[in-house]
């Protein structure tokens, strides 16, 4: 398997141009994997094993601002980030894409089927945030500690834990910023009041999976974003959180692909 990192410039007429760390790994059908709040690391294994067993292109972008990116004024939003893919699926000329996003991810993911449907033929929404649900709301993230998050974020979260302290200056810093950059984009509430409703007009196939013990955004929530897209299925996922790719990533690896083969241009 081939893993390329490319820094590219992405142009768009809502955005102008946004400068974009894209890692390409394997060949076959396109999907674009979008992390979450934690960086590319929380995806880069997942992507490693999904170019690997089966015949996938896994594009796993940087969204600016993380890792140390820059990120442009223009890009403030999710929906910014979401036209920002948008352009870079045009600007590879890639049909037929798979679009999977994890927690912010998979708000981008959703924000991103709403605008370019005719690129993507099928979403698989992992433990997303993004949504308005009475009663289950998003756990206020940038009031925890690192052990209060990896206690929310993993049915085994002893396998998880990390001591920020005990890490590389460089490490904290990349942390920190990522950190920064959330806020800027998911905002305190990690909502979109009106995502809820613009969710009624996708058109795509889209499985949303859920951690049985996500304690970032209940199993409830989960069920409440995929009733809200037409058609969409719901998956629970046994013994896992809000970051199966890495806690369980076989246990998504399969769903996600049998979907995927489910469904093409």
């Amino acid at each position: 398997m081939t893993t390329r990192t490319h820094d590219l410039t992405v142009t768009t007429a809502e955005l102008g141009p946004v400068p974009l760390r894209v890692t390409d790994r394997g060949e076959g059908r396109p999907v674009l994997l979008l992390h979450g709040g934690a960086g590319p690391v929380s995806v880069a294994a997942f992507a490693d094993l999904l170019a690997a067993q089966r015949p996938a292109r896994v594009l796993t972008p940087t969204h600016p601002g993380f890792d140390g990116t820059t990120r442009p004024d223009a890009v403030t939003t999710v929906r910014d980030l979401a036209a920002l893919y948008a352009g870079l699926l045009d600007a590879l000329d890639l049909d037929d894409v798979v679009v999977v996003g994890n927690s912010v991810g998979g708000w981008i993911a959703a924000e991103l089927g709403l605008l370019r449907p005719k690129r993507v033929s099928a979403l698989v929404i992992v433990d997303a945030v993004g949504i308005e649900v009475p009663g289950h709301p998003v756990v206020d993230f940038f009031s925890l500690s690192f052990p209060e998050i990896a206690k929310v974020s993993y049915a085994d979260p002893e396998r998880f834990r990390i001591d920020p302290e005990a890490l590389p200056p460089a490490a904290r810093q990349a942390m920190a910023g990522n950190r920064a950059s959330l806020a800027v984009y998911g905002g305190t509430s990690m909502a979109d009041p009106g995502l809820h409703d613009r969710l009624a007009g996708m058109d795509l196939p889209t499985l949303v999976v859920w951690g049985e013990a996500d304690g970032v955004a209940d199993p409830e929530y989960g069920r409440a974003f995929a009733e809200a897209v037409p058609g969409a299925r719901y998956l629970l996922l046994r013994g896992t959180g809000h970051l199966p790719q890495i806690e369980t990533p076989e246990q998504l690896l399969e769903p996600l692909w049998a979907f995927a083969a489910e469904h093409h241009a």
